[in-house]
């Protein structure tokens, strides 16, 4: 028997949130290695950075093979095990493949950008005992909207963002999203009738949920 693949990182970590959530719904068998994150900072010591030495989560160990950054371990998986699980590349279909791709695109260099300084200054700057930067939230507030509304008018078009299916480019999404549904904002996504269906659906599988458990950060 093949051995199993190995998981560095914590559920609550967005990025190894987003990995889990691709491992469960491609129905692979996995060990999950919890890193200290946050009192012994082991993602910031020599046996973690000869894993990758940017010190960050999660780090994916497939025998010999020892990849990091969540959206390429991503792919990784669903390739190696195209013929299991929930197929999110769209491996049969080269247009539809090329869809997942454009739209995993958008989510690192589009929707990312926007939403994550929010998550930062709201849920982690309190966390490390800092004062959130409210400027900051608002300046990506706008950015973000505008991102959902190409989002919103993409998904009258089509049930996902790539198409008719879910993918990585749906998948991609969900670790920030459910942060961001819980901050005061979250009214930016219910009042795009569209995002707000997409969100419900997606959120809803059984992959995230199991993830979600983890999920939360503090009292948030």
């Amino acid at each position: 028997m093949a051995p199993k693949l190995r998981l560095h990182g914590i559920p609550m970590s967005s990025c190894a949130a987003r990995s889990m959530i691709c491992l469960y719904e491609k129905g692979v068998e996995f060990e999950l290695v919890l890193v200290d994150f946050f009192i012994a900072a082991e993602h910031k010591q020599p046996p973690f950075l000869s894993k990758n030495p940017f010190g960050q989560i999660p780090v994916l160990e497939d025998g010999n093979l020892t990849l990091f950054e969540s959206r390429a371990i991503n792919e990784y998986v669903s390739n190696k095990f195209k013929d299991q699980g929930t197929d999110l590349i769209r491996h049969n279909s080269l247009e539809e493949s090329a869809l997942v791709k454009v739209w995993t695109e958008v989510e690192s260099h589009q929707f990312h950008p926007a939403i994550s300084p929010i998550y930062n200054q709201h849920l982690l700057a309190p966390l490390y005992g800092k004062s959130s930067d409210q400027a900051i939230i608002d300046e990506h507030l706008e950015k973000l909207r505008m991102v959902l509304d190409v989002y919103e008018d993409r998904l009258g078009k089509t049930k996902y963002l790539a198409g008719d299916f879910y993918s990585l480019a749906d998948l991609h999404h969900m670790p920030m999203m459910f942060s961001f549904m819980k901050t005061p904002w979250g009214h930016v996504v219910n009042e795009r009738p569209k995002v707000k269906a997409w969100w419900e659906d997606i959120s809803s599988r059984d992959a995230f949920k199991k993830v979600a458990v983890g999920m939360t950060i503090g009292d948030k």
